[in-house]
């Protein structure tokens, strides 16, 4: 008997909040470019006051990763915190529009922090600034995990952003230990280098002993394996993990798996907002692998789904990735 669920989620919940600002802005402003900072709420008050016209649109990395599957009709739910206010009503609409089943506690509307939002400021070359306030989205704890919907999950994805949170390594554990206990398979994103540096040692800890699917980018791999050279990080990742899938930009990706390398070549895309590359990359290739494609059509998918996001501005996919996919010829 199949599952409810094919892949569950479980990191921030945030609104991302973009705005498309010049270099010299991000220099005025102490901003440092290309990353994700985590700032306090007068901070992220402070930014909104001085970018120009913004969009609101739903974000948070695996929330991103599981909108995306929904849109594809897979049998998806997601776990992350908000708050009983304006943004969390955003959020909580937006995710169950895209066909997800999202049932996380809000947190109370007398609740000193506020649903988590995410400054995007986008530069002309397509990069992206993060400056994240975290709000509730920090608070998840084991209590937000519902065991019973972690035992009927093929997959459960786990955001490593999330590490940032004083029980969230114990809400993992407490989503790894059903899911597993029931026959499911667990999945990471490493997120971010910053993060990365912030709980390596956790994070390899996880990978040797709960993880089965890696997925990350070049710069977060060379930092969790302390190496320049991305051949050696990707193969020692291969001897932890079952699959490592490491995007590499405009190059596709690589996906090790059973000691085998495979490229996924990416088609030329106009970049106009590199925000949520990396998360629908995943909801691509977590595509492939439910429906029994070869590692190359998969690895492939990731790149379709990634190109659709950069795009346009926000991190939701606005075209239908299934036709994209045919239209590839990989379905």
């Amino acid at each position: 008997m199949s599952k409810k669920y094919q892949v569950v989620g479980i990191g921030n919940s945030i609104v991302d909040v973009l705005s498309q600002v010049e270099d010299e802005f991000l220099v005025e402003n102490g901003i440092e470019r290309g990353i994700m900072t985590l700032i306090n709420l007068e901070r992220a008050a402070e930014i909104y006051e001085k970018t120009g016209p913004s969009m609101e649109i739903s974000g948070g990395s695996a929330a991103n990763t599981i909108a995306g599957l929904a849109q594809m009709g897979v049998r998806t739910a997601y776990v992350g915190k908000v708050k009983d206010d304006q943004l969390g009503t955003i959020f909580s609409h937006d995710l169950r529009a895209q066909g997800a089943d999202y049932e996380t506690p809000l947190a109370p509307a007398d609740h000193e922090a506020e649903t988590g939002r995410c400054m995007v400021m986008v530069s002309p070359d397509a990069e992206r600034s993060m400056n994240t306030y975290l709000g509730v989205s920090e608070f998840l704890t084991p209590d937000d995990i519902d065991e019973a919907m972690m035992a009927d999950t093929d997959w459960i994805y786990l955001e490593g952003y999330r590490f940032d949170g004083p029980e969230s390594h114990a809400a993992f554990a407490k989503a790894i230990d059903a899911c597993r206990g029931a026959g499911g398979k667990v999945s990471l994103t490493l997120s971010d280098p910053f993060c990365v540096e912030r709980h390596r040692d956790e994070f390899r800890s996880m990978i040797n002993d709960h993880i089965d699917l890696l997925f990350c980018n070049e710069h977060e791999l060379r930092a969790m394996y302390e190496d320049e050279d991305l051949s050696v990080a990707l193969r020692l990742a291969s001897k932890e993990v079952d699959t490592v899938v490491c995007t590499v930009g405009e190059k596709g990706a690589y996906v090790w798996r059973d000691g085998f390398e495979t490229h996924a070549p990416a088609d030329p895309i106009h970049i106009v907002d590199a925000t949520g590359a990396g998360d629908l990359f995943a909801s691509g290739f977590f595509y492939g692998e439910l429906n029994g494609y070869d590692t190359l059509t998969t690895g492939r998918m990731g790149c379709v789904a990634a190109g659709e996001i950069i795009s346009h501005i926000g991190a939701r996919p606005e075209a239908d990735l299934k036709i994209l996919f045919a239209k590839h010829d990989l379905i």
